[in-house]
Parts: C-alpha cells; sequence; structure tokens
C-alpha cells in the first residue's frame, strides 16, 4: 500500500492541468486521443474489429473478456474450469497469448516476464471498459511485446454527463454468481467527475477444485479544462482460484469428465486443494492538451504492482528436502513502472503520430513453506530475480493528398534488456541477460472505390524476444545459447463494403515466420509452455466476415477463417528411458518432420449470430460457434488432437423500466461434451514402446445464468 501512496501521490505531482470547462464533446476527444495512437482508422490498411460499450455490456457475466471476445474473426478462446470464470485464455489466428499484445489506455497490460496477460487477475474487466479494438496480424505499432497474432486495445469508461448509480446481481449453474455496485457524480460544472466500481466473482467451477472467488475495483477521477484532459484511474484485481492447469486425463474422460488430478489433495482434512492467489494495483495518470485544433499532446504515467503464490500440499519436497505435513509456496512479488508520451496530428490530408514510451519492470520469484503444526512460515528455499528494461518510439502517418487514396506507414525502434539471477526451485542457476534491438517498418496502400468500398494492401515486420519462461527451461535444457528473438512479415490484402444496411469484408494474410518459437506441446510443472525456436513456419488463410440488418428488428452477422498453419522442417525431441519398469533417463531422441501443422491452429473457424428486437424493451440474441480439429502438438498426430466442435449461446435481455433490466444467458444450449485445450508429454524406450502423459480441459455442459440490473 506505501508503493500505491507514493505513485499515486508522484503521478498528480507530475500532471498539470487548465481552466475547466464542461464540454462533454472535447472531453470525448481529447480522452479518445489517449487510445487512438495506437488503434487501426477506417482507412489503416490491416484487419480489425470494434466492440463498443454497448456489446460489452450485453455479455454474459458468466465470461471474463477473452470469453466476451470469442464471436470475433479468428478467435478461439478457452477457460480451464470450464464454466467461464478463472482461468482464462484466447488465440488468435493460432497465435497463443504470449503473442497477442494488449494495452489498456495505451498502456502494456502484458506481463513483462511471461508476455501473457493472465485475465483472472482483473475480473469483471468488460465492465470497466468504454470500447476494444482487436486487431489481426501484427497491425499497427503499440508498446510493449511484439503483436504476433495480434493486439487487444482497450478504453476504460468514460464519465457519465449525470448521475448514476448501479446495481448488477446474477447468479446460476456451478454455484456461479456475480454481484457489482457502480457509481458516478457525473460531469460537474467545474469540469468534475468521478466513478468508482466493485465487482465480486465466484463459482465452483465444472472442473473439480476449479472454483474462484475474484475481487475487482475500478475508480477514476476525471477534470476537463478547456484545453486539457487529466484523469486519474486505479484499477485493483484480487483472485483466488483452485489449480486446474493438469486437466483432466484422456483415460477418465468417459468415466469422470469433471477429475481433477489436485482433487485428491482436497481430501486432506483442512486443506481444499492446490491454489493460486493474486493481488494486482495498477495505478494510471493520463493528461491530454489540445495545443490547436490539430494538435494533441498526451502523456500517462503509470504503475502496476503485483504479488501472489502459488500453494501446494507437501509431504516431502525434493528440493527443501523436508519431510512430513506442509505447505509449500512459490511466490512473486513484481513492481511495473510505464510511462508513454505522445503528439498527434490530424488535418484533412494528413493524420500522424509520434510516440515515446519506457517501461521498467523488476520482480522477484522465491519459495518457502509453512509447517502445518504451527501454522509458521519459515525460511526461503530460492530466490531469483528478473530485471527488463523496454524502450520504443515509432512514427505512424497516413497521407489523403491523392483523392480515394490512403498511404499508410508506420515504423517503430524498440531496445529491450532482461537481467536473470538467482537459482530457481530446483537450484537450477538462472544466471543470464540479453540486449536486443529491433526495427518494425509497416507500410500499405487503401484506395476507396465508392463511397461504400474499399480495398487495401499491407506488409509489416515484427521482432519478439523470448520470454522468462523460455529462457528458463532453455537454461535447464543446456541450450539457452540456441534460444533466439522470433521474426515475422505480415502481408495483409482485402476489400470492404458497408452501406449501412449490409456489410461485406473479405481478408487475406501471409504471416511468414523466421525462428518462431514454438510449444512442444509439454507444459512446465507450473503450467508454462516450453517452446522451442524453428527455421521455417507459416500462417496463411483467408477471413470473411458479413452482416445484414433486413429492418430496425433484426439483424444477422457471421465470420468464418480458412486457414493453413504449417511447420517446415521441424525437430522435437523425446525424452528416452531404458524401460517402463526402472525409468532410467538415457537423453533425448529426436524425431524430424519435413512439413507438420502448428498446433493448436485449426483450419476453420466460423460463427453465425442472430439479433432480434421484436418490441422495443425485448432484445434477444443466439450465437453459433464452431472450431475445427486442433492438434495437441507439432506432430499432426491424429491420436493427439481435439475433435471438432460447436457451441450454441443464447441471451435475452428485457427492459421492464428505466431502472430495471432483465436478462438470461444460456451457454453451450446443446450441451456438447467437449475438450477446448490440452497439453500432452511423450516419452519412448529402448524397445520402440512410448509413453504418453496428457491434460484435457472439458467444458460445461449447458450453462444458464440470470442477471438483474438497477440504475437509478
Amino acid at each position: 500500500m506505501k508503493r500505491t501512496l507514493l505513485a499515486a501521490a508522484l503521478l498528480l505531482l507530475g500532471l498539470t492541468c487548465a481552466q475547466a470547462q464542461d464540454d462533454i464533446t472535447k472531453h470525448d476527444t481529447l480522452d479518445s486521443t489517449v487510445v487512438s495512437a495506437f488503434r487501426a482508422g477506417s482507412s489503416t490498411p490491416v484487419a480489425y474489429s470494434d466492440l463498443n460499450r454497448e456489446e460489452l455490456q450485453s455479455a454474459s457475466t458468466l465470461q471474463s473478456l477473452p470469453m466476451t471476445l470469442s464471436l470475433q474473426p479468428s478467435v478461439v478462446t478457452t477457460n480451464e474450469g470450464g464454466t467461464g470464470l478463472g482461468y482464462s485464455k484466447m488465440r488468435l489466428r493460432g497465435s497463443d497469448a504470449t503473442r497477442i499484445n494488449v494495452t489498456i489506455n495505451g498502456i502494456t497490460l502484458n506481463d513483462a516476464e511471461s508476455q501473457e496477460v493472465f485475465w483472472v487477475n482483473i475480473p469483471g474487466m468488460a465492465g470497466m471498459l468504454n470500447s476494444v479494438q482487436l486487431q489481426r496480424g501484427i497491425g499497427t505499432s503499440v508498446n510493449g511485446p511484439g503483436a504476433f497474432g495480434g493486439s487487444i486495445n482497450m478504453q476504460t469508461k468514460l464519465p457519465s454527463s449525470n448521475p448514476y448509480t448501479t446495481v448488477e446481481l446474477s447468479g446460476g449453474q456451478w454455484l456461479t454468481g456475480t454481484g457489482t455496485i457502480a457509481t458516478g457524480t457525473g460531469r460537474t460544472d467545474n469540469g468534475f467527475s468521478a466513478d468508482i466500481r466493485y465487482s465480486y466473482n465466484t463459482t465452483e467451477g465444472y472442473l473439480d477444485n476449479a472454483w474462484a472467488r475474484l475481487h475487482s475495483v475500478f475508480a477514476t477521477v476525471d477534470y476537463l479544462g478547456e484545453n486539457n484532459s487529466l484523469k486519474f484511474n486505479y484499477i485493483l484485481g484480487s483472485q483466488h482460484s483452485g489449480i486446474t492447469w493438469e486437466g483432466c486425463p484422456p483415460e477418465m474422460l468417459e468415466t469422470n469428465r469433471r477429475y481433477n488430478p489436485t482433487v485428491c489433495k482436497g481430501q486432506i482434512e483442512g486443506y481444499r486443494g492446490d491454489s493460486d492467489n493474486y493481488l494486482q494495483q495498477h495505478i494510471q495518470g493520463i493528461y491530454s492538451h489540445q495545443v490547436t485544433p490539430n494538435f494533441i499532446w498526451t502523456t500517462t504515467l503509470h504503475m502496476t504492482d503485483g504479488m501472489g503464490y502459488y500453494e501446494n500440499f507437501k509431504t516431502k519436497n525434493k528440493e527443501t528436502g523436508l519431510k512430513g505435513e506442509y505447505l509449500l509456496r512459490q511466490a512473486m512479488d513484481n513492481r511495473y513502472y510505464a510511462g508513454n508520451t505522445s503528439f498527434k496530428w490530424n488535418s484533412s490530408k494528413l493524420s500522424a503520430v509520434f510516440n515515446f514510451a519506457y517501461s521498467l519492470y523488476n520482480g522477484d520469484h522465491y519459495g518457502y513453506y509453512i509447517t502445518r503444526e504451527d501454522n509458521k512460515k519459515d525460511d526461503e528455499y530460492y530466490r531469483n530475480n528478473g530485471l527488463k528494461r523496454d524502450f520504443s518510439t515509432f512514427a505512424r502517418a497516413e497521407w489523403k493528398g491523392i483523392e480515394r487514396l490512403t498511404i499508410y506507414g508506420d515504423l517503430q525502434y524498440r531496445h529491450v534488456s532482461f537481467d536473470m539471477e538467482g537459482p530457481d526451485k530446483d537450484h537450477a542457476i538462472l544466471d543470464y541477460d540479453y540486449k536486443h534491438g529491433f526495427f518494425n517498418p509497416k507500410g500499405g496502400l487503401s484506395y476507396r472505390l465508392t463511397p461504400s468500398a474499399s480495398v487495401y494492401a499491407s506488409v509489416a515486420r515484427g521482432h519478439k524476444e523470448p520470454s522468462r519462461s523460455d529462457i528458463k527451461e532453455a537454461i535447464k535444457a543446456g541450450r539457452a545459447d540456441e534460444i533466439r528473438p522470433e521474426k515475422m512479415t505480415d502481408f495483409e490484402f482485402g476489400y470492404t463494403f458497408d452501406n449501412g444496411g449490409y456489410a461485406f469484408a473479405v481478408n487475406g494474410y501471409m504471416m511468414e515466420y523466421r525462428g518462431q518459437l514454438l510449444e512442444t506441446g509439454l507444459l512446465s510443472e507450473t503450467g508454462y509452455a516450453i517452446k522451442q525456436n524453428v527455421d521455417r513456419s507459416y500462417r496463411r488463410g483467408v477471413e470473411i466476415s458479413a452482416g445484414a440488418r433486413f429492418a430496425k428488428w433484426i439483424k444477422l452477422e457471421g465470420n468464418a477463417t480458412l486457414s493453413r498453419n504449417r511447420i517446415l522442417g521441424y525437430d522435437t525431441y523425446v525424452d528416452l528411458y531404458d524401460n517402463n519398469i526402472d525409468w532410467n533417463y538415457l537423453g533425448q531422441k529426436k524425431e524430424h518432420y519435413d512439413e507438420t501443422d502448428m498446433l493448436f491452429s485449426p483450419s476453420l473457424v466460423g460463427m453465425a449470430a442472430l439479433t432480434i428486437n421484436p418490441i422495443k424493451p425485448l432484445e434477444m440474441k443466439v450465437a453459433w460457434k464452431y472450431v475445427g480439429k486442433q492438434y495437441w502438438d507439432n506432430t499432426s498426430c491424429e491420436e493427439r488432437s481435439l475433435k471438432a466442435y460447436d457451441v450454441l449461446s443464447a441471451q435475452v435481455h428485457y427492459t421492464v423500466t428505466k431502472w430495471l433490466k432483465l436478462s438470461l444467458f444460456g451457454e453451450n444450449l446443446l450441451s456438447r461434451l467437449y475438450e477446448a485445450d490440452a497439453w500432452v508429454y511423450r516419452a519412448t524406450f529402448m524397445d520402440g514402446t512410448t509413453y504418453t502423459e496428457a491434460g484435457l480441459f472439458p467444458q460445461a455442459p449447458v450453462s444458464l445464468i440470470g442477471k438483474i440490473t438497477i440504475t437509478i
């Protein structure tokens, strides 16, 4: 808390503001500048989709933000617990979470070390947001790690013009419930506004031990001057959840598809089961100044403070040498500081953005144990530290000096350094450091054929550094010198049509990789995917989207992605043992594939949705999602693949009065018994026989949840 107060004081002292004026239109212009520096516009030659606040608010409270985005093109989502709450993740064009850049108000949300966003750490996020833009491919330049699969650009809720109080209560199957209260002052005469929102989410989950207790707070104080805007945001996320990353063994799916290996520990008196516990605080200060009608300057300062631990029950441990009953905790304590400033020019013929950003991450990883007899914390048995510095700058411009033609250019330079030191829990020394400089150019053209139709083409180059877990596992495998940054060239070309009643878009892409870090299908014992560089690989496909509003009360929309995702010249390594009785380790055996499919990259993904408003207070929506076959690893083995699946969902909203709204959500209405994710470990023996260990993540059958919204 001392860190929080100190950072808040520094933010307030470092920012200034001018004379007040109640001007909501000007405020929207100034506030949107924060995210527009990183977003694509209507003429930018990249593939993207936008979600506004109304669309975000209509999503089920049963879902975390990735699940809310599941109907967008090329998106595949999964939830470890099977209900939508708790640990959720998404893939975009088959790319995993480490390749999806996520920003909130232009500030990087990806963890600096793992490069992932752990959505469970900020529950109820959809309710905090005003809008989301989802870009596919490299897209426009952003702060933080490279966007190899895509990027998610989020903007927090804007102030209301009038005072309000909103209460939301929901509940449903799997003992799932949510409660939210939000209130705001509205814009006052002197230009100030304040909003605060608290949300609590709970579920027992579908998979055993998939319980979750999640809290979040979003608070904002906003000031609007004649040509100035100052915003101060505070976001808190607190999560306590059961461990589910082991999944369900394949042999248990027929008899008990909810089985989780960690549940056996729940039978120990006084111990519920392995758990994950984390608290994260975000503090943001955002200042915008409109220098001229065409020129706006924005500066943002930010701090994230996080701490938490993974806890499991032990009776003996080879790292500590302990015996007896005790709780082992693997903990982390990290701080992330960032600042960026941008200058935006916007005129009828030229839009340009210059951005500078710097961040510093300092994270400790350590372990200790608590004896059950006296419930006291004992000495640490390991501690290591990671220190990461990230500087980036980019200049982006769109020139419309030729009738109907937009010329787009985007140049980014990024320099990143990372230092690790200290022992890991198995006493392996993690001393390592790297420095990388990346130049990422992008360019393209957009041509307006008619007022409703356009064509575009672009090419972009991107680089991405290895994550901490990539490096850590490479050190332990004796291959630290082999791991290297990955590169990708992204070609995008498409056609769009939108006349207000009908819309159609087709986008082709070719994502050509060199040295891509790919998952092998193996997880470390704390749930991280183990990766390795491959020389050549690609993702090539076509994305089709369409929508039609036949009348004011009916809308039909859908999208489909057809793709080919291949690795050329792939080597994977399988552990070799003498026999399945003694299990004496003999090293590793190499398997070579001239060409093979990338794991978790379905060749077909699609959705269709129908929205009906038969009478003004009633809205109904039915959505169908299809995901094709996915391989667990990069060997194209049919035995190690998830079957294609489809899911039908529906929602009904009825506005009883201005202050009362009733909603009903149904997920997986056809009760499809499917698995959305998996991991696998393989070993082989001298006699040629093999051993396979795997975990799959079954999703819940039909789930219903009701919600009451009261607004005054």
